[in-house]
């Protein structure tokens, strides 16, 4: 014999059903994706300590992760080094793969004078080979 819902019972699935509906949205891009990914942090450029004139723009900067390794020389490696180079590392980091130049107008008091200065910001990010001279 097959049981009948009853009101009681919708009252008490009813908040699971809704919760089980929602949590797929609740999730961000981000928390699905980890990596190197663009993020946007505001700049203000100053003409002096004062900042007497200034200017402020949103730009891009590669941030996040990237997956790395270190696992045991090659015997030519350890011959090599005189047994001195016994890990070897591959290692990735995030950097910009792709930049653009905005405008920033940097404006005076009153109206006195205005500039428009170029900066660079990240348009695009991948994990790539770490290199001191980046960083």
């Amino acid at each position: 014999m097959a049981k009948q819902v009853t009101p009681d019972m919708l009252v008490l699935l009813l908040p699971i059903l809704l919760l089980m509906l929602l949590i797929p949205f609740s999730w961000s891009s981000e928390g699905l994706s980890p990596g190197c990914h663009l993020y946007p942090f505001n700049v203000t450029i100053r003409s002096d300590r004062r900042g007497t004139c200034r200017g402020a723009h949103v730009v891009y900067a590669c941030v996040g992760y990237c997956e790395s390794s270190a696992f045991p020389s090659r015997y030519s490696v350890l011959l090599a080094s005189n047994f001195t180079h016994n890990i070897t590392s591959a290692s990735r980091c995030c950097t910009i793969s792709k930049v653009a130049k905005v405008k920033v107008r940097v404006e005076c008091p009153r109206g006195r004078h205005h500039d428009d200065i170029e900066i660079l910001t990240a348009q695009a990010c991948r994990c790539d080979m770490c290199r001191k001279s980046r960083y």
